[in-house]
């Protein structure tokens, strides 16, 4: 008899708004608790405190449009986020500071999350979409400086980029980026050359999330549709659909992969998060705890494997947060 799944190790409230976005900051802290981010639809974000299960601090911006994206910069002293009113933020949160350092700009008014690349010594390489249909920018931070623009070909007929994944092959000092497109198409760059390597249609529908491992040379995509895909590079960087795996009801809105790449995890339209096994894609696990879509998962990277927590977002603004195959 299959094991009945777990129920959620507990519960945050209070956004007052559809969760949207999760991260989790817990490198490098021995003997700290992990600080989970939350960004709501009401452009409010929550500084969880998991010791005692309640917002430390609420940051407001955005001009109280939706939260799109956040992630943390140089461990926990600062955070940037990104809204629908079409800015991305910088804080400050140094020393119990919540201060905004900088506004930048988009082009774009789209749903495409940024994708962030930590070059060391307080360099990063912030991707976004760009103006025009299917463009792509990458801006060097904290500057601010255009880097690369990443233009497909006119009759490429790509449409919006919905999601973005930058990184840098360990063996190599060219950064690389994925992006899902609105045809169901990912595509690999070289983002030194400004050229794109290889395309693979892989979804009917729009992709709407998609995640990497670098380690595998592998990576995983949702749509509106009802499958997940999963596909690799070859040793000529062209993508490759490796699976596919169907899934009762339709519309992935988050596709997370767990540090140490032995679980990923998706946020469903049909109020269900959906785990799996990362090498062969094998469902492990249904959780089934949200009364509306879930927009978003994320995975606590504690060094203590036992202390390993995802925590999941919805629409219903509930935050559920699982231990789950923790085993080391």
């Amino acid at each position: 008899m299959a094991m009945r799944p777990p129920d959620p190790k507990y519960v945050l409230r209070g956004t007052g708004a559809s969760v949207n976005t999760l991260h989790f900051c817990c490198r490098d802290q021995v003997d700290c608790d992990p600080i989970l981010f939350s960004g709501s639809a009401n452009g409010l974000i929550h500084t969880w405190n998991l010791r005692t299960r309640r917002a430390d601090t609420v940051l407001e911006s955005h001009d109280s449009k939706s939260i799109l994206w956040v992630q943390t910069l140089q461990q926990r002293d600062a955070l940037i986020s990104q809204g629908r009113d079409s800015f991305v933020c910088i804080w400050d949160l140094a020393e119990g500071r919540t201060a905004v350092l900088d506004r930048i700009p988009l082009d774009s008014y789209g749903f495409c999350q940024c994708s962030l690349l930590d070059k060391g010594v307080g360099s990063n390489l912030l991707a976004l979409p760009g103006g025009d249909l299917s463009e792509v920018k990458i801006i060097d931070l904290p500057n601010k400086a255009p880097v690369w623009i990443l233009k497909p070909p006119v009759d490429a007929k790509l449409g919006m980029p919905m999601c973005l994944k930058i990184w840098q092959p360990t063996s190599s000092t060219r950064p690389l980026i994925l992006i899902g497109y609105e045809d169901g198409s990912v595509t690999l760059w070289d983002v030194s050359e400004n050229k794109m390597l290889s395309r693979l249609t892989c979804h009917k529908e729009p992709i709407m999330c998609l995640d990497f491992d670098p380690g595998k040379v592998k990576g995983i995509s949702g749509s509106s549709e009802n499958a997940l895909g999963s596909w690799g590079l070859d040793t000529q960087q062209n993508l490759k659909l490796q699976n596919t795996v169907e899934l009762v009801n339709s519309g992935i809105a988050h596709v997370c992969l767990r540090q140490d790449k032995k679980i990923v995890a998706t946020a469903g339209w049909d109020q269900r998060v959906r785990v799996f096994g990362w090498r062969k894609l094998k469902p492990l696990a249904v959780l089934h705890y949200h009364t509306a879509s879930v927009h978003c998962v994320a995975f606590s990277d504690h060094s203590a494997p036992s202390e390993r927590l995802m925590a999941a977002g919805s629409k219903d603004q509930r935050i559920s947060l699982w231990s789950l195959y923790n085993e080391s």
